[in-house]
Parts: structure tokens; C-alpha cells; sequence
């Protein structure tokens, strides 16, 4: 078997630096041979500049929203930008499957080898159908009237078996998740949580303010969204805590739980996540810092969820939110915030921790004998990221 050798300035295998000595050695295929010092590699090695990178996982996207790119003004702030993607998603669906077409491109030449995708439709299964990315498909289930419980969840469950015949994957990288606490009934809750058995469920965790308020006191802009949306919302009732401790024991059956956006996560919810049923489900703190700075221009709790060793990933949510799918561009103003952060600790995030909350840590994340995680160069000034396998 043929094999393919690379030597650059550096090598990141997953979780640490191996320094400009090493070579990494593929088969033809992509799969990791091994990586040995450079006097045990032989001839034919081919040289870098910059940084050897496993390939980057994607935690948190909307790729069917790509359409939809520029459309909503920036810092509208989360109940507008919730309603103007409600009511100006509809596009014609050629430009719709163009896009979302374009998008997965961007992310496939950016070093992306791995998504954690929302889905709430079914456009974007024929391009998921050429298998040029990995995927793990959260089928989002929504309805905050108790009276729409059912109706709701039978079309999830229409979605997400549409999901697993057309990817020939069945109950494999697909989940039925809740789009947020304050979108989900009781009712709604009690229908999906069966099929969080043993999964990596996603939900949009306190990406505003007033979240917390909305769940401790009942007031705040969500009520605006509901009159906006004409959805009765005389069924809450305050639960006096956060958002996150009101609904994260419903997600017991899961094995991973990843929280996506945490901007307004304290302490007490940290703790509370790690108290539930021995830390069951395992949680993942999923940081979309541009889109933060899209829709509210906020920051998360970057040093509150190191200082507490939360397991950290990074995603892009998409292009309505954000002006690319590119994991290098989170990194950047990560570091631009927090620029004490090891860009070790950051690779971590993007690539093994990336894999490990899509449960996809046995083929992607790290530079290991028998994986196939892709191969990135990036930049020596970590500007930018180009896929080489």
C-alpha cells in the first residue's frame, strides 16, 4: 500500500503540539498510518508551511438556512432575529438547494470534516447524499402551545425517519432534539424524550439575557416574540429557576448533551449540570462566539466555563447569524477576546472535543492510527485553514 508523508512547521494530533520534527504518515485512502520523527520517514515527504491539524468538527449549524445569508440585519437582537427567520425563510427551492450547496463547499475547503447539522426540513438530504461531510442530523422538534404537542412531534418523527431511509443510516448520527427551553411545551417534552435514548441531543441553551428571566420571574422579551408569533402564551407558568436547570433533567436519557450559544451561563447552572444523575448526560458547551456578535453583540463565559474544565466545542450556526462557516474565523475572535487562550486549548475544542460530542470520536478528531479524520494546514499565523485530505 502506498502511503503519503507530510512534515510542516508543526503538528497538532488531536490534543497537543508534536513540534516540526515529526512526520505524519496517511494512506492513500486518508487514514492515519502514523507519525514517527523525521529521520525514521524516509524519502518523499511532502513540505509545509504552518500547522498539520485534524480535521475540524463543526458542532452547531443550520445549513438549510444558508439561503438566507445577509438577509437579517446584525444585533437585531434574538427575538427579531428569531421572527424574521420564521417568517423570511421561504424561498424558491432551487436557491434554496444552491445555497445550501455553496455553504457545505465553505465549510468542505475550510478544513470542516464534521457537522452537527439542525434540520427542519429535508433540503439539505441531497446533498448529504454525496458523503463529502460527516453529518449528525438534529431533527428539531418546536411547538410552545401544549395544543400543537402532537402534531409537532409526528412531524419530527416523519423527518427523522426521512433522515434515516435516505441516508441508509438508521437511528445512527440522528436525533430528535427541542430547539430551546422556551419553545418546547411540557407536552412536546414528554413525546421526544423516549427518543433521546442514548444520543447526542442539541439545544439552544440561555443565548439571550432574558431566557433566564422569561423561566425565573415569567416577563421579559419573550413574551414580545409570542405576541409577535400570535402564540397564546397564558400556559407558563414562572418555574423560579434558570433556564438551564428548568429543563436539563428531561434530557437524562441522553448520553451527550450539547448546550449551544451558553452567553448568559453562570455558575449555579454548571454546577446544576453536573449534579444531575451523576453528570448523565455527559455535557458539551458549544461556543458560536460570531454569532453572538451577530445577532446581540455579546460574549460568552469563555474563562467561566475553563476555570470549571467544561468540555468546550465550537460551531458556526449559520449563515443567517454569521458572516461565514468557518471554524478558524471562531477561533480568531475567541482570541481576539481571550487572547491568554493556548491556541492548543483551541484546536482541542475544534477538533477531538468537536468529535467526541458528536459521539464520532472513533474515525475523526485526532491524529490516530486507523482514523480518518481529514488533514488541515493552517496558517502559521492561524489565519486561515485549508483541507489536504
Amino acid at each position: 500500500m502506498a502511503f503519503r508523508k507530510f512534515r510542516a512547521n508543526n503538528i497538532f494530533d488531536g490534543t497537543k503540539f508534536l513540534g516540526q520534527e515529526q512526520v505524519l504518515i496517511t494512506k492513500t485512502d486518508g487514514s492515519i498510518e502514523d507519525i514517527v520523527p523525521e529521520s525514521q520517514a524516509g524519502d518523499e515527504i511532502r513540505e509545509m508551511e504552518g500547522i498539520l491539524c485534524p480535521g475540524f468538527i463543526n458542532a452547531h449549524c443550520h445549513l438549510e438556512l444558508s439561503h438566507m445569508k445577509g438577509g437579517i440585519p446584525e444585533r437585531t437582537g434574538l427575538v427579531d432575529f428569531v421572527y424574521q427567520v420564521v417568517t423570511e425563510r421561504h424561498h424558491p427551492e432551487e436557491e434554496i438547494l444552491q445555497s445550501i450547496s455553496d455553504a457545505e463547499n465553505e465549510m468542505f475547503n475550510g478544513g470542516i470534516v464534521a457537522v452537527g447539522d439542525i434540520c427542519n426540513n429535508a433540503l439539505t438530504i441531497p446533498q448529504k447524499l454525496k458523503h463529502r461531510l460527516h453529518y449528525y442530523n438534529f431533527i428539531e422538534a418546536s411547538g410552545w402551545l401544549p395544543a400543537v404537542s402532537e402534531a409537532r412531534f409526528t412531524r419530527a418523527k416523519q423527518l427523522y425517519d426521512e433522515y434515516s431511509t435516505a441516508l441508509q443510516q438508521p437511528g445512527i448520527n440522528a436525533s430528535i432534539v427541542p430547539h430551546a427551553p422556551y419553545s418546547v411545551s411540557g407536552n412536546l417534552w414528554r413525546a421526544i424524550q423516549p427518543w433521546f435514548q442514548d444520543k447526542t441531543v442539541s439545544i439552544h441553551n440561555q443565548e439571550t439575557a432574558f431566557e433566564d428571566e422569561f423561566f425565573l420571574e415569567g416577563t421579559g422579551d419573550f413574551n414580545r416574540m409570542y405576541e409577535l408569533m400570535k402564540i397564546d402564551n397564558t400556559h407558563h407558568q414562572p418555574t423560579k429557576t434558570s433556564s438551564l436547570q428548568s429543563y436539563f433533567e428531561k434530557l437524562q436519557p441522553a448520553r451527550r448533551a450539547l448546550l449551544v450559544h451558553n452567553t448568559f451561563t453562570k455558575q449555579a447552572d454548571i454546577d446544576f449540570a453536573r449534579s444531575v444523575n451523576n453528570a448523565q448526560p455527559s455535557a458539551f458547551f458549544c461556543l458560536c462566539i460570531n454569532a453572538n456578535q451577530y445577532i446581540e453583540n455579546s460574549i460568552p463565559p469563555v474563562e467561566l466555563l475553563r476555570k470549571n474544565n467544561c468540555t468546550i466545542v465550537l460551531g458556526t450556526d449559520s449563515l443567517a447569524s454569521n458572516w461565514s462557516l468557518s471554524i478558524i474565523d471562531e477561533m480568531k475572535t475567541i482570541r481576539k477576546h481571550f487572547p491568554a487562550i493556548a491556541m492548543e486549548e483551541l484546536l482541542r475544542w475544534a477538533t477531538i472535543n468537536g468529535a467526541e460530542a458528536l459521539g464520532m470520536q472513533d474515525n475523526l478528531g485526532s491524529f490516530e492510527k486507523g482514523k480518518r479524520p481529514g488533514v488541515v494546514n493552517i496558517s502559521k499565523d492561524y489565519s486561515s485553514a485549508t483541507r489536504i485530505l
